[in-house]
C-alpha cells in the first residue's frame, strides 16, 4: 500500500468518524424542537460554505474553468443536496433504524454504478467484503434496535427517500472521481457548499426566519457548531482526499464505520452496553473493508493482461 493510499483511508475513516458522531450529537440537537431538520441541514450548507470561503483567501488561489463550474453545481446536487436533503426528510418520514439500515446499502449501490459507468470489476473478494461489511453493520443496527411504538414505525416514501439519498451520493462518488482529482478539496467544497446553500433558499427561507435563534443555551450551540464544523466542514475536506486515491467501492465502504462510532457513543453514554454481537459485528465490518481493498481493480486487471500476453508472445 502506498503512502497516498494509506492517506486515503485515514482521510475516509476521519470524514466517517465525524459522520457518526453526528448521529447522537444531531439527535440530541434536534430533541430540544428549537430547530428544525431542514434548517439544521441549512446550518451545515450556510456554515460549511463560509468556513471554506474564510481557509480559501489563505491557501493558493485556483482558477475553475466554466465547465468544471457546471460540473461542480451537478456535484453539488448529487453529494450535497439530494444527499443530505433526501436523508433528512426521508427520516422524518420513518423510522431511525429503517433509515439506518438503508445507509448500508451506499457500498452495493456505488460497487453496481462503477462497474457499469467506470467498467470496474465486480471480483469474488469485493462481492464477499461488501457482503460481510453489510452483515456487521446490519448486526451493529439491530443489536442497539430499542422497542419501537407506533409513530417510529417505518414508512416506505421515507425509505425511499433514505435510498435515493444513498444512490446520489453513490452516483457523486463514481462520475466525479476525475473532477474531484484537478483541484484542491478547498476549492471543490467551497463552490459546492456555495452553489447547495443558494439551492436552499427558497425551500427554507421561512423556517430560517421563525427560528428562535436567541432561546438556544450554549448546549446546543455547542452541537450546532460540532454538526457544522466537525461533521459538515472537516468531513467533506476529507473526502476529496479518499476520492483521489481510492476506488469508488473502497470508499464507500468506509460508510460501516458510521453504526460502529454511533454504538461506541451509546456505550460511552450508558445507552447501551458491548457485547460479544457487537465485536463480531466490528471484525465483520473492517475485513469487509480490507477484502474490498484487496481486490484487483481496472487498472489491475489490464496490467495482468498485458503481462500474460507479452509472456505468452515470448
Amino acid at each position: 500500500m502506498t503512502t497516498k493510499e494509506v492517506k486515503g483511508h485515514a482521510a475516509m475513516f476521519g470524514a466517517e468518524l465525524m459522520w457518526g458522531l453526528m448521529a447522537p450529537v444531531g439527535k440530541f440537537v434536534l430533541s430540544g424542537a428549537l430547530l428544525s431538520p431542514l434548517v439544521l441541514t441549512d446550518c451545515r450548507m450556510f456554515g460549511a460554505a463560509l468556513l471554506f470561503w474564510l481557509v480559501s483567501f489563505f491557501t493558493k488561489q485556483e482558477h475553475v474553468n466554466h465547465k468544471d463550474m457546471l460540473s461542480l453545481f451537478f456535484a453539488s446536487m448529487l453529494g450535497i443536496v439530494f444527499n443530505q436533503g433526501s436523508y433528512i426528510f426521508g427520516l422524518s418520514m420513518t423510522s431511525p433504524i429503517n433509515a439506518s439500515i438503508v445507509t448500508t446499502s451506499s457500498p452495493i449501490l456505488t460497487m453496481i454504478i462503477a462497474a457499469l459507468y467506470l467498467r470496474e470489476p465486480v471480483t469474488g473478494k469485493k462481492l464477499i467484503g461488501v457482503f460481510m461489511g453489510a452483515t456487521g453493520a446490519l448486526l451493529l443496527i439491530f443489536s442497539g434496535q430499542q422497542v419501537q411504538n407506533s409513530s417510529q414505525s417505518g414508512n416506505i416514501w421515507g425509505d425511499l427517500l433514505c435510498l435515493f439519498a444513498q444512490f446520489c451520493f453513490a452516483c457523486y462518488l463514481v462520475f466525479y472521481k476525475g473532477l474531484i482529482s484537478r483541484y484542491s478539496p478547498i476549492t471543490l467544497m467551497k463552490w459546492m457548499f456555495t452553489y447547495a446553500s443558494v439551492c436552499m433558499i427558497p425551500f427554507s427561507y421561512n423556517e430560517l426566519v421563525k427560528t428562535d435563534w436567541m432561546a438556544m443555551d450554549y448546549k446546543l450551540i455547542g452541537g450546532i457548531f460540532m454538526v457544522v464544523f466537525c461533521a459538515t466542514f472537516i468531513s467533506y475536506l476529507l473526502v476529496p482526499i479518499g476520492q483521489r486515491t481510492l476506488r469508488p467501492t473502497v470508499t464507500s465502504m468506509y460508510n460501516y464505520v458510521q453504526p460502529i462510532v454511533a454504538s461506541i457513543v451509546a456505550v460511552i453514554w450508558g445507552m447501551d452496553q458491548f457485547n460479544l454481537l457487537k465485536v463480531i459485528a466490528v471484525i465483520l465490518v473492517f475485513t469487509g473493508v480490507f477484502f474490498v481493498t484487496q481486490s484487483r481493480s481496472r487498472a489491475d486487471l489490464e496490467a495482468y493482461e498485458k503481462q500474460k500476453k507479452a509472456a505468452q508472445e515470448e
